[in-house]
């Protein structure tokens, strides 16, 4: 009997430890803090692919300097808002990006799927692959809930290779984003 009550004694003891670490697991990452305008963007290197494959050399954003570079992030290649927002950047490619002007589309998806998207949708601009998701990561727009769906969040780099412009919510289908987006890479390109 005494075996049985200190059996019960520990259990009563364990039970708020068990929920208050429960609790701890249960709770959510802390947010990623997206890199401020003015501040180097953060370097990477990622594989790429256009309509014709995999690029043979792989991406790197400190390479870039001395261009205007646009990075988007998007949540999955062939999907409803992804084709409207690169089809838009396809369409307008000129009078929104223009020459000098490096767009560097970047989800999860794998490279063959790219290589499919480009020339299923004939789009002006190779696609990157962050599949680890640890790009998404250093820009804040790793979806903590769905890791495989990054958020839609567009950045601006300017020539020096700072942030010139950010955009953590992009809204696809609203023409005010493409217009700012247009406004903040001229005002790179000067």
């Amino acid at each position: 009997m005494r075996n049985l009550y200190r059996s019960f004694l520990m259990l009563a003891a364990a039970a708020p430890l068990a929920a208050q670490s429960a609790q701890m697991q249960a709770a959510p990452p802390p947010a990623a803090v997206a890199p401020a305008v003015g501040e180097v963007a953060p370097d990477f290197t990622l594989p790429w692919a256009d309509g014709q494959g995999t690029k043979a050399q792989p991406l790197t954003l400190s390479k870039l300097r001395g261009q205007v570079v646009v990075l988007a992030f998007y949540p999955a290649d062939f999907s409803g808002g992804c084709t409207i927002e690169m089809s838009k950047f396809r369409d307008e490619y000129k009078t929104m990006f223009g020459d000098g002007v490096t767009v560097i589309p970047i989800s999860h998806d794998s490279l063959v799927t790219h290589t499919r998207w480009v020339n299923d949708k004939n789009f002006p601009f190779s696609l990157a692959t962050d599949t680890t998701g640890a790009v998404a990561k250093q820009y804040a727009s790793l979806n903590a809930a769905r890791p495989n769906y990054f958020s839609r969040t567009v950045y601006v780099i300017g020539k020096d290779g700072k942030i010139a412009w950010a955009s953590q919510r992009f809204n696809a289908n609203a023409q005010t984003g493409y217009d700012d987006l247009a406004a903040a890479v001229a005002a790179a390109k000067k």
